[in-house]
């Protein structure tokens, strides 16, 4: 795990201004920087290192090729790294090995191979630059599900990519600025989706993809190694044909030979756990495969309705892990709140990312690597989300069913164009117009009438959940979890994980998206992840071989903290209060004040809490401290 950076077409100090970029990125790369230059063509590359496998200068970056043509910048771990190194000894690779890491491998591979029939080859999370000096070309590549992050675009007429949004800013000609058309989606979900940023000309690349960079022209081709889209089509035209227990033995192999990969680690190495299934069933197999116990970790919270570190110790006892847990309130949260700006780099509201951040601090004490069980509900059907959106398209069907489909349009239409601020026409609006399970999720949860008044630049850029097609695949509820894995699990999820992580030095793994357990997932029948109100259907029947069921028979609680609560008084209440004073003038040219004092006033003299109020104030602390 690792931070990366560069700068195509770089002007004065190239050396200087990489080794900027690299400093911002330290806490991705405590361990080692590396810097390296072509002054020719003035490409400039930068490497941080967080070192987990061969941590002897054989594996320091940028490494390159034994021919010197290639150069490798590269974040990330590749599990399947052994396999394609035996691979390339077969294929006719013969010369000698400067040492044991996967980043010399997949340097090796590209030379060999070629950059796409390599990407498909590896297994992991990852984000690299491989310049080829001999063609001028520079690749950008990410991880299949988006894992690792990867930054790039145009500052002041140079090409520039990096690990971290932040260390982009660290250039001394940065002048991009806002891009203010992306608020309307960061208002509506709380997150930034790919492919923008909130900085103007700055983009993210996308999973699954690929980017060539001409060094001259910097013209740019983006290419696509791997579709979720594709594999999820792909397993609904050739479904698992056994049954649940059958599905169940090949689930536990798979997670098996995925958790064995990634426990491959020359540092200390533990897990998350929350008390859900997710994480106890990475925990679980995590156990079956090791001789010594698993390090766990877990948080927990004075309030009973948030609190799962009972839960998580009695299956860590039953497991018989070596099990840390820590105990937060109010105080560690403000401590975090303050360093989330620092930690994301861009406006980033689930507020989940505060316990995240705090499990990150602690367990970083004890290991460097940890293993989560993040993308279960994504992959098994988890969310009550999923099951509610069909509720309601069930319930508007059945009370409207007589009402004829233009007529219901028509009035849909007339009360969503008078709605303005009010709540109840933009629901009936919304509801009335309503025809699919994926309008249902797209909706669901996601936006209030006063949504759209937040930003003053109402312009509608497209996201996933946008250009998702309606009944893409044959199963409704399929589609809302694709629409999810597309979108929500890299742009949210997977970036919380990773900043909160790395924010503290550690390296965040995640079995559940090992490639076979993908492509497995998608080709079992629904019934086998959700029927009868009971979720994850076959991840329980992994989970209850190891863990009694008694443990785990509980409602679904999510990795949440008491927010609304530690807001009303104290320290928290008056952080909130100065900053959206101190935020009036400095974000009123792109916030509308009277929106924000609506959504405070509610909070404040009704006890309604939204979570918009949070993505508030998450993009006026971060305007605060950056613009």
């Amino acid at each position: 795990m690792c931070g990366i950076a560069g700068i195509i077409g770089y002007r004065g100090d190239g050396a200087g201004e990489i080794q900027k970029m690299n400093e911002r990125m330290y806490h991705r790369g405590p361990d080692a920087g590396g810097v390296w230059l072509d002054e020719s063509r003035r490409v400039a590359l930068g490497h941080r290192r967080l070192a987990i496998v061969d941590l002897s200068e054989n594996g320091a970056q940028p490494m390159h090729s034994p021919d010197e043509r290639y150069v490798l910048v590269y974040n990330g771990e590749v599990y399947n790294f052994r396999e394609l190194r035996r691979q390339l000894e077969t294929d006719g690779d013969k010369g000698a090995w400067r040492g044991e890491s996967d980043t010399e491998v997949i340097l090796r591979a590209f030379a060999f191979y070629g950059v796409e029939q390599t990407l498909r080859k590896m297994k992991g999370m990852f984000a690299l630059a491989l310049y080829d000096r001999q063609e001028g070309q520079v690749t950008l590549a990410r991880d299949r599900m988006g894992e690792k992050p990867l930054y790039y675009g145009t500052v002041s007429g140079s090409f520039v990519f990096a690990s971290d949004i932040a260390a982009i800013r660290e250039l001394s000609d940065f002048h991009n600025g806002m891009a203010e058309q992306v608020l309307p989606l960061y208002f509506q979900y709380g997150y930034i989706p790919a492919p923008y940023s909130i900085y103007r000309d700055i983009y993210k690349l996308t999973p699954g993809t690929w980017l060539s960079v001409d060094v001259t022209t910097h013209e740019t081709k983006q290419h696509v190694y791997w579709d979720l889209k594709r594999v999820a089509k792909e397993g609904e035209a050739h479904p698992f044909t056994g049954t649940r227990t059958e599905a169940a033995d090949r689930l536990e192999q798979l997670l098996k030979d995925a958790v064995r990969g990634q426990m491959i680690s020359d540092v200390p190495l533990g897990a998350f756990l929350s008390g859900g299934i997710d994480s106890a069933l990475v925990v679980s197999i995590m156990q079956a495969v090791s001789d010594i116990p698993v390090r766990t970790f877990t948080i927990g919270f004075e309030s009973e309705k948030y609190n799962e570190a009972e839960y998580a110790k009695a299956i860590a006892a039953h497991l018989k892990t070596a099990h840390t847990e820590l105990y937060v309130g109010k105080r560690e949260a403000c401590e975090a709140i303050l360093k989330i700006t620092e930690c994301f780099g861009e406006p980033f509201a689930d507020s989940s990312q505060i316990p995240t951040m705090l499990v990150s601090r602690m367990t970083r004490e004890h290991v460097t690597v940890s293993l989560s069980g993040d993308a279960g509900d994504e992959l098994f059907c988890g969310y009550n989300t999923y099951r509610t959106a069909e509720e309601e398209l069930g319930n508007l069907k059945k009370k409207y069913h007589r009402l004829p489909k233009a007529i219901r349009h028509a009035v849909g239409a007339v009360s969503g164009r008078l709605a303005g601020r009010n709540e109840l026409l933009h629901k009936a609006g919304a509801y009335l117009t309503m025809e699919t399970l994926e309008e249902a999720h797209r909706y669901n949860g996601r936006e209030e009438a006063r949504t759209a008044y937040l930003s003053k630049d109402r312009t509608r850029l497209q996201d996933a959940y946008a250009d998702y097609p309606a009944g893409f695949l044959r199963d409704g509820i399929a589609n809302l979890m694709l629409m999810d894995a597309l979108q929500y699990l890299p742009d949210d999820i997977l970036v919380k994980v990773d900043r909160s992580g790395m924010q503290y030095s550690l390296e965040t793994r995640m079995p559940l998206l090992d490639r076979d357990v993908i492509g497995f997932a998608w080709t079992l029948p629904m019934d086998y992840k959700y029927s009868e109100g009971v979720t994850k259907r076959v991840m329980r029947d992994v989970l209850y071989r190891h863990v009694p069921r008694e443990l785990m028979e509980r409602p679904k609680k999510g990795f949440s903290i008491p927010l609304h609560e530690w807001l009303k008084k104290g320290e928290l209440r008056e952080w909130a209060q100065d900053l959206l004073n101190d935020g009036r003038k400095q974000c009123a040219d792109v916030i509308d004040i009277r929106t924000v004092d609506s959504y405070w006033k509610d909070y404040t003299e009704k006890g309604v809490f939204s979570e918009k109020l949070w993505y508030i104030l998450m993009l006026e602390q971060w305007m605060m401290k950056t613009i």
